[in-house]
């Protein structure tokens, strides 16, 4: 038995020793029938020794010639495949051609070379682009290999943690001091003290595999710049149309003021003086009114409480509030029988603000307005469409307290868009693209 796997394991002989034998074999027969005619025939000793030398030095010489035609081929054939493994795709097989089975192979061998050069020029070019874009983007980048070792930072990453990729790369997530990135809710925003800042950050982490092996990628993404930046434009936009209604307000009682000032005390008093006196304090007493809805309008959108979701019938809810509407007869296109789970209560005044809107625009052209739904989506399509005079701009239409209205407050559209994103919805304006008008769209989950 352990002879025979010995047998088993023996060496087998190289390909080289192999194609000797059989070339030597192939020239035995013919060279030995030679010398055996030789000597057999009428020869001489000295002349049968002579062509047996020649005979056997030829045999000799073709083996040699034989061995390298086959040996030199295939090891220029190992050096260029072991180039391709050492990833030099510089070397070309010369004496390819179509012509022979050998310069088949060569061809081939130099097509996977180019190939592989490409290849690994678009592999370098996009791994030089990516590193460009991890370098340059303002989020912190972090990737940790299945010990939860740092093998990748960007620059921001290093700014986070005020030390340099070269001193980090190699630290655990623990002594870095972002295991509780690497555990906490996947994109929550969480206030945290890093060495290079403090602030509100969003924080997402996914695993992703590298050679078959488990890595994890953190990224951080600081919020408290752009919560700042949206802040300040909004107190931009909240100063100046404050600023712009009370200059309205203001300037007229300041000129009705000087105008009763100048008149009580003239001396005497003109005989109208009480009927100017009073009309002056009714322009005041008006644009005080104005200034008070104003800031009623201004309170009531700011304190917007949050929705108490409740089972809502989506069609009565329409048919309900069509009703409270009666400068125009609603066209309602019955839908399906939807059911909501919202705050009927916003809900309805949603409704009703845009369906105010639309009749406002309605009549203006004396055309009418029409109500829709359908379901997609797992949600609720409504449009309120009307064939008014359209949207001449759209960018300020959600602006607070902007109003084209002469008695406008510019509440209505900003609080139903806020009643929809409150539901997980949308509401948005556009111009009707089959006709004139415009078209109020809001979409709410089921």
């Amino acid at each position: 038995m352990s002879a025979v796997h010995s047998a088993g394991r023996r060496r087998k002989p190289s390909f080289e020793r192999r194609f000797f034998f059989l070339v030597s074999g192939a020239l035995l027969i013919p060279s030995a029938l030679a010398i055996t005619l030789v000597w057999t025939g009428t020869f001489s000793a000295s002349l049968a020794w002579t062509i047996t030398g020649i005979v056997v030095i030829a045999d000799l010489f073709s083996l040699h010639f034989v061995r390298e035609g086959i040996a030199h081929p295939l090891r220029t054939v190992s050096n260029l495949l072991w180039a391709i493994r050492e990833e030099d795709y510089s070397i070309r097989g010369r004496g390819a051609g179509d012509d022979d089975a050998l310069g088949e192979v060569m061809i081939e061998i130099n097509a996977l070379g180019r190939l592989l050069r490409e290849n690994r020029l678009g592999s370098l070019e996009a791994y030089a682009l990516l590193r460009t874009v991890m370098r340059e983007i303002d989020a912190a980048i972090f990737a940790f290999d299945g010990d939860r070792t740092l093998r990748l930072v960007n620059r921001a990453g290093e700014r986070l943690l005020a030390r340099p990729a070269e001193r980090i790369i190699g630290d655990t997530a623990a002594a870095l001091g972002l295991a509780n990135c690497l555990e906490s809710v996947s994109s929550e925003a969480v206030e945290i003290v890093f060495p290079g800042g403090s602030g509100r950050w969003s924080v997402r982490h996914s695993n992703f595999r590298e050679k078959g092996l488990s890595h994890q990628l953190l990224v951080i993404t600081d919020l408290s710049r752009a919560l700042r930046e949206e802040e300040r434009q909004a107190w931009q936009r909240i100063v100046r149309v404050l600023g712009h209604e009370l200059n309205n307000s203001l300037a007229p009682i300041k000129s009705v003021s000087e105008s009763l000032a100048s008149l009580i005390v003239r001396d005497p008093l003109p005989s109208d003086w009480a009927e100017d006196a009073s009309r002056g304090l009714g322009v005041i007493a008006a644009r005080v009114d104005a200034l008070t809805r104003f800031m009623d309008a201004y309170s009531d959108m700011a304190r917007l409480p949050p929705p108490r979701l409740r089972p809502v019938d989506l069609p009565a809810l329409i048919r309900r509030v069509t009703q409270l509407e009666r400068r125009l007869d609603i066209q309602i296109e019955e839908g399906p029988a939807t059911m909501l789970f919202a705050d009927e209560d916003q809900l309805e005044q949603l409704l009703i603000n845009v369906l105010r809107n639309a009749v406002d625009a309605a009549c203006e052209t004396g055309g009418g307005v029409a109500i829709r739904w359908m379901e997609k989506d797992s949600g609720v399509a409504l449009s309120v469409i009307d064939e008014g005079p359209g949207l001449s701009g759209s960018a300020n239409l959600f602006v607070p307290f902007f109003t084209t209205k002469p008695n406008g407050t510019g509440i209505g559209l900003v609080l139903s868009r806020q009643i929809a994103e409150a539901h997980g919805g949308s509401l948005r304006l556009q111009n009707r693209e089959d006709a004139g008008g415009c078209e109020a769209l809001l979409t709410l989950p089921i």
